[in-house]
């Protein structure tokens, strides 16, 4: 893993306009005393001064420096960066993540995404250093040469929109949105012995079909097989209303845009064990041994890695990774949803997804 520690070149230009980059503050008097800058009749905020960005890196849906790549920043400079289409803290105190469906100057991208990434020791963000960012459960053997054992993550927020177009709305990730992960490292050493394909065992989704009032929130669970595997699939589970399997109204059982939630992640020891609350709802838990192949339900699943995650190292992922790509081509994850890759007429359509955080905090 390699992550770039230095500002993507028009990262370090302030400007007033939604459609450009307000960027990195210069200086530790400007970056104390400049919180905000007025946008096309809206207040933006600094994300940094609304969330400790201290162990996180940013991926941005843009292409600012034009290498080809979505643009990364890491600490220190994402503490003091700015970017009113698509990272910014809104007049609510929230930090904002929007993702477009389509971003056509990122190569090889179909799904765009606004995001954070875990890191326990950003002091060190070369690949050489990458292991004591990234934490493993209690029974990986190497554990010492990683940032922790187990970590646990909470975060309140909502989402605010979903892609409201497909051309292929049968396919489940259309009009979706995942809003955090718990992640494990593609890591060619460990591949040898089962594990290190990238999988996830935890991907937070919610959908809302365009006519329907309420949405559905649900996470899945993904088999640890090589990535080729036929059987290395997603397997989801409800929290309020549906999972993407169905089309049907989830009406009061779901949950509807703007409306506020809050999950926990506590990886502890072996163990993962989810929480979700919102007002007015049914406290939603799992738990999940993430060594073996027996499912939350009690369940073994023969076709799961019969050691589960239980030789692979982990970081968290927040934000707004929109799952509405615009590419429309044979397979599950191109519904085909609305997009020009021109934010300003996709955001006037509706062709994007946005998600707003009260709060992210870790330990």
């Amino acid at each position: 893993m390699t992550t770039r520690t230095s500002l993507p070149k028009h990262l370090h230009f302030f400007a007033h306009t939604s459609v450009m980059v307000l960027a990195c503050l210069t200086g530790k008097a400007d970056a104390n005393t400049v919180q905000s800058s007025t946008t096309n009749q809206r207040t933006v905020l600094i994300p940094g001064s609304v969330v400790d960005l201290s162990q996180w890196k940013v991926t941005l849906p843009m292409d600012s420096n034009r290498d080809g790549k979505a643009d990364e920043v890491a600490p220190p400079h994402i503490s003091r960066i700015l970017e009113p289409r698509f990272f910014y803290g809104n007049e609510q105190g929230q930090l904002v993540f929007t993702a477009p469906n389509m971003e056509k100057s990122i190569a090889d991208v179909s799904r765009a995404r606004s995001e954070l990434r875990q890191l326990l020791n950003p002091r060190k963000t070369t690949s050489g250093d990458a292991a004591t960012n990234n934490f493993v459960l209690a029974s990986n053997k190497k554990s010492r040469k990683y940032g922790s054992v187990g970590s646990w993550l909470s975060a309140t927020l909502s989402v605010n929109h979903v892609a409201v177009e497909a051309a292929h709305p049968e396919k489940k990730p259309a009009f979706s949105v995942l809003v955090g992960a718990l992640h494990a490292g593609k890591d060619k050493r460990l591949q040898r012995s089962g594990f290190g394909y990238s999988n996830e065992p935890l991907k937070i989704y919610y959908k809302k079909w365009p006519n329907h009032e309420h949405g559905s929130l649900f996470w899945t669970y993904e088999r640890n097989l090589e990535t080729d595997n036929p059987n290395r699939t997603d397997i989801a589970y409800p929290i309020w209303g549906n999972t993407w399997e169905s089309d049907a109204n989830p009406g009061e059982q779901g949950i509807k845009l703007n409306e506020e939630f809050t999950y926990i992640v506590d990886i502890d020891e072996d163990m993962m064990h989810l929480t979700f609350t919102a007002e007015g709802k049914p406290r939603v838990e799992y738990s999940i041994n993430l060594t073996d192949n027996v499912n939350p339900l009690g369940e073994i699943d023969d076709l799961d890695n019969p050691k589960g995650y239980s030789g692979d190292w982990f970081f968290f992922r927040v934000g707004a990774y929109n799952q509405c790509s615009s590419k429309s081509a044979p397979g599950m994850w191109f519904p085909g949803c609305g997009g020009t890759g021109d934010w300003v007429q996709d955001k006037q359509k509706g062709h994007y997804a946005q998600v707003s955080f009260s709060s992210i905090e870790m330990k």
